[in-house]
């Protein structure tokens, strides 16, 4: 059996047992609540990336030292930042790791709710009269954007614009209280930084071109993704460490 039918088996039985709740929008709720249950599952990798985000923070003042004093040395100043990041006992990587683990799940569920892929007629079933399988464009066909089924997505689409503005907005507030980048840094990471908060609204763009399906899936894990950065801030937050030797 192959992951994809492995998970779309789970979605299938989650959806009968939730049917008398939901009725025909059951598998619509399964989805969500199926999304919901994996990343509460990851939940513990996102507080490990959390922690190496904080121990980065703590460390970027020292590091920041260490690229003045041996900013025409980069053999030395790799082994300098080496010795600081072990005697602190972390990692220039630390928190990408937990985060890389994540993308494969994050990928499975995103392709079985955009093909249907082992999903035993994932796509077929509907949300309030809207085909999991269809998107906006065909919404649109049966009676437009305030038709039934096009309602449908204007709300789900709010809800995206919604999770993606609040997001955008904690990123400008956490950006400005961030030491300016230097000058030895990498060329255009300042820009970079000013852009990525935008990419949030990508999600909405994404949820228009994509089935039903997989902008409910979506919807659930940016919007889990907000609220778990939200949650997890104090752990993202600077703490004092050991004064490094520089």
């Amino acid at each position: 059996m192959s992951v994809f039918a492995f998970l779309g088996t789970l979605l299938s039985h989650l959806a009968d047992v939730i049917d008398p709740l939901f009725g025909a929008s059951a598998t619509a709720a399964a989805i969500v609540l199926f999304t919901l249950g994996v990343r509460l599952a990851l939940h513990p990798l996102a507080r490990s990336a959390a922690r190496g985000e904080g121990a980065r923070a703590a460390l970027a003042p020292e590091l920041e030292k260490l690229r003045r004093k041996h900013k025409n040395h980069p053999e030395r100043l790799h082994k300098a930042a080496s010795e600081m990041y072990a005697k602190a006992g972390s990692s220039p990587m630390a928190g990408c790791l937990p985060s890389l683990v994540q993308l494969p799940v994050f990928y499975v569920m995103y392709h079985l709710f955009a093909t249907g892929s082992g999903g035993d007629g994932l796509l077929g079933h509907t949300l309030l009269g809207a085909p999991l399988g269809s998107r906006w464009a065909d919404a649109l066909g049966h009676g437009g954007a305030f038709g039934p089924q096009g309602l449908v997505y204007l709300a789900l689409f709010a809800l995206i614009a919604a999770v993606a503005t609040w997001t955008y907005t904690r990123s400008r507030k956490a950006a400005a209280t961030m030491p300016a980048p230097g000058a030895d840094q990498v060329p255009g990471m300042a820009g970079l930084t000013k852009i990525l908060p935008l990419l949030t609204f990508g999600t909405l763009v994404t949820a228009a071109i994509v089935p039903l399906a997989a902008g409910l899936y979506l919807a659930a894990t940016t919007a889990w993704t907000a609220a778990e950065r939200a949650y997890l801030t104090p752990l993202r937050t600077a703490k004092p460490t050991a004064k490094a030797r520089v």
